[in-house]
């Protein structure tokens, strides 16, 4: 049982409450699906249930009760591993719950398999994807066996089939097993709920029933809000000019971190020219976010060799100064790129004022100017690692799943902003598993196949 009465909770330093006046009763066993446009929250709760939201870090109304032990699983899967073995860190919350020796190890290779992962106890925890870290933290967030489950979007990372793994071990979970989901996109994770709240942005609950009720009551009136409904017809923002210069072309890429078992990347040839959306499409595992740090000028690759008429030389030697006005990068997890305690300090690094005002508005961070970056929740995170990238107004764009946690408002808001600097002349080259921004947006799709 989960019993939130007039709970609010307000970010130190932060003027608006990330939630207020929420009054939700969820009973023993029921499956939730929690819904809301994005910024409404609903991370904020799921912290709260699982007790993980510091008295000294902010400030709280209201009250709320649990009846049994929460288990919960976050936007970010980094956030969550701290082993440098995979089955070491899935045994972690065992050992610190006391589990009988003789049970970890069986328990630990129970929970790999039902949450998809498939290697075994001894890969290497920095060598995996983000979304194999994804499946990897859902093992250890099953291994205990938690009587409530919370899970902040887990299947935002994985690519289609994996996605569908994810959703059968959350289906497959202990008979009985409370559970509150939060999930931008929802006709998939329909069957396996039999209950939605939806949540005001900053306020209360707005409606609360079974899917089929509130879709049918509330169906347009959600959208209208900004929250994914089933059925919804992505717009298509086709392209109206040709393309035009290559910006950028890869031959024969491969890298190998060091220390690493095996190559990242092997052999890969990629091109991407002004006026284009490049999309890297493939299973988790398979390398894009790798050849998306190549191509940013990040790292240097280990083999091939990267050129560009913007200027001499590999784009990994380039001062980054210079770098940063060529290629603009968003990182996978976009709190990684933050270095100041100001939203609007991050973007006055490369922008001016009026510029940065701009992007704030377009993006729907002007509210949020003043706060910590990494006090917003992950759909504004991602918003505003995408408009530091465009802050300095580089020719060429990497992003790394930017329509990743966004509600439907700000993915329209993000897809037309695509297509907007695609027309202008921009290069794009884009990571994704969205296979509606794929439909939306991509002229090119490089596919890269699994790692063997």
């Amino acid at each position: 049982m989960i019993r939130l009465r007039g709970f609010g909770w307000r970010h130190g330093g932060r003027r608006a409450w990330a939630v207020r006046g929420l009054d939700l009763e969820i009973e023993r066993g029921e499956r939730v699906l929690l819904l809301g446009p994005s910024g409404a929250g609903k991370s904020t709760v799921l912290a709260a249930i699982a007790g993980l939201l510091p008295a000294d870090s902010g400030e709280q109304e209201g009250t709320i009760e649990i009846d049994g032990r929460p288990g919960i699983l976050f936007q970010d899967p980094q956030s969550q591993l701290v082993m440098a073995r995979a089955g070491d860190d899935v045994a972690f919350g065992l050992e610190n719950t006391g589990t009988p020796v003789a049970e970890i190890w069986p328990r630990v290779d129970a929970a790999l398999n039902r949450a998809g992962f498939r290697h075994g106890r001894d890969r290497l925890t920095h060598e995996l994807s983000g979304g194999e870290q994804q499946r990897l933290a859902l093992a250890g967030v099953l291994a205990p066996e938690p009587q409530v489950l919370l899970l902040d979007e887990p299947t935002a990372n994985l690519d289609p089939a994996g996605a569908a793994g994810v959703r059968e071990a959350i289906a497959n979970a202990t008979e009985g097993t409370t559970m509150l989901l939060v999930e931008h996109r929802v006709t998939e994770v329909l069957p396996l709920v039999g209950r939605v709240v939806v949540l005001e942005a900053g306020g209360g609950v707005l409606a609360s029933g079974t899917p089929e009720k509130i879709f049918e009551a509330h169906g347009e009136a959600l959208a209208a809000a900004g929250v994914w409904v089933p059925g919804f017809a992505a717009p298509v923002f086709h392209r109206d000019n040709d393309p035009g210069q290559e910006l950028l072309r890869g031959t024969d890429l491969s890298l190998r971190y060091p220390g690493a078992s095996r190559p990242s990347l092997t052999g890969a040839n990629f091109f991407v020219r002004e006026g284009e959306v490049l999309a890297l499409a493939g299973p988790n595992g398979s390398g894009k976010s790798t050849l998306a740090l190549l191509a940013g000028g990040l790292i240097a690759p280990t083999a091939g060799t990267l050129t560009s008429p913007l200027a001499s030389g590999a784009p990994h030697r380039w001062p980054a100064r210079e770098l940063t006005t060529r290629i603009g990068s968003v990182f996978q997890n976009p709190e990684h790129q933050f270095v100041t305690r100001r939203v609007i300090d991050e973007l006055t690094l490369s922008a001016t004022p009026a510029r940065a005002g701009e992007l704030l508005d377009r993006l729907h961070l002007t509210h949020l100017a003043r706060a910590n970056p990494h006090t917003l929740s992950g759909g504004e995170q991602r918003r505003l690692s995408v408009a530091t990238a465009l802050a300095a107004a580089p020719r060429l764009l990497v992003l790394d799943e930017p329509t990743f946690g966004q509600d439907l408002r700000t993915w329209r808001e993000l897809a037309g902003l695509i297509a907007e600097l695609r027309a202008a002349g921009h290069g794009l080259m884009i990571v994704t598993h969205d296979e509606a921004f794929l439909a939306a947006c991509a002229d090119r799709v490089m596919t890269l196949a699994a790692a063997v």
